[in-house]
């Protein structure tokens, strides 16, 4: 059974749901089926880490490759 995160429409409640193939989700707050459906941070609940430049040749130096602090 997967997990989702959903928010409400009608009353803006936000809800993870255990969610089986042949069940249709519902919000606990309203009983409202008008839901929808959340991109979720994976399981560790903290958001992705920011993109770190390349160590060489990503800064785009006129020197090249190994010109910079990183090289």
């Amino acid at each position: 059974m997967p997990l989702y995160e959903y928010a409400c429409q009608e009353c803006g409640q936000h809800f993870e749901a255990l969610v089986r193939s042949d069940t249709i989700p519902e919000c606990p707050h309203c009983h409202s089926t008008t839901l929808e459906k959340q991109l979720s941070v994976f399981a560790t609940g903290k958001s992705a880490p920011e993109a770190q430049p390349s160590p060489c040749a990503g800064c785009g130096r006129a020197g090249g490759p190994g010109s910079c602090a990183f090289g």
